[in-house]
């Protein structure tokens, strides 16, 4: 019974069924690196915030591309608990991609950030987002024929653990662009400009402020 719950999880994370009803594979976790080798030739290519926009395209579109996955995996329904807690793990960890690159993109609009800060900015988001991605491996490595040596308590184990460290991965991301939307605005204070920083990013009561 265990092995078939592992099974399931192991579909969980390389397919998604498209609207025709084809099966594709996929992997999360290389989707998370190569979103994170992406912005790291972006920092290190651009020399204006304008030239950063142009090249973050690149991981727009990679992201893009795992959305697609992620609005697949949130349509399966019916799992036993521990293979659901798989599910939530990967879907998470795409709340953290989706939270980076639609935050991210705004704040390459935003003129109260040098180029300078928005590299650094950059960095600490692709590091929140690599741990989790590192997270996934591990996970992937249990659900898997690799992890059937394990015993249940052990997987079980593992599968709690990455889904708590993923969740307060999530939570950081957030706290992380909710501190450094806070930067803009309190700049935008001194010089009169609240009221296109909060267009840009929402009021208080929206998901980015």
């Amino acid at each position: 019974m265990k092995t078939k719950i592992y099974f399931a999880a192991i579909i969980l994370m390389t397919c998604v069924m498209h609207s025709k009803a084809q099966f594709v594979t996929f992997d999360p976790s290389n989707l998370v690196q190569s979103i994170v080798n992406t912005t790291n030739q972006v920092v290190e290519t651009s020399t204006t915030a304008a030239n950063m926009v142009k090249n973050f395209k690149e991981t727009v579109k990679l992201y893009e591309q795992g959305k697609k996955y992620y609005d697949a995996l949130k349509s399966v329904n019916n799992l036993v608990k521990d293979a659901k807690k798989v599910q939530q793990t990967v879907l998470m960890v795409g709340e953290i991609s989706d939270l980076y690159v639609t935050s991210f993109q705004k704040m390459l609009t935003d003129k109260n950030y040098t180029v300078e800060e928005l590299g650094a900015i950059a960095f600490g988001y692709t590091k929140l987002l690599e741990q989790s991605g590192d997270l996934l491996v591990e996970l992937k490595t249990v659900v898997s024929s690799n992890g059937l040596s394990m015993t249940d308590k052990e997987r079980l184990d593992v599968i709690d653990r990455t889904y708590n460290a993923v969740k307060r991965n999530r939570n950081l991301v957030n706290y992380y662009t909710k501190k450094n939307i806070a930067v803009s605005y309190l700049r935008s204070q001194r010089t009169g400009d609240t009221d296109r920083v909060m267009a840009l990013y929402g009021t208080s009561d929206e998901k980015y402020w």
